[in-house]
């Protein structure tokens, strides 16, 4: 039998994967909270998170913030 994530549920695992990839960017990259909160709320990486469709959220955050990373490390700046 297979168990459906009510909504609530989702955004609880959304969330705290949030709350520990900004703690990985304080620490790796030395960014203040509020850097840290900038970079992911405008990366590609939270859009996909915040995508049910794409089941990130399902990931560990250690996954997750692989991706963000090289994300972060290959972006070019304009």
């Amino acid at each position: 039998m297979t168990t459906k994530l009510t909504p609530e549920q989702i955004q609880i695992m959304k969330d705290d994967i949030t709350t520990a990839l900004i703690g990985y960017f304080m620490e790796d990259f030395h960014y203040s909270w509020q850097e840290a909160l900038d970079i992911l709320y405008t990366s590609e990486t939270f859009e996909r998170l915040q995508d049910d469709e794409t089941g990130l959220y399902y990931q560990s955050p250690g996954y997750v913030y692989s991706f963000l990373e090289n994300e972060v490390k290959t972006a070019v700046v304009e």
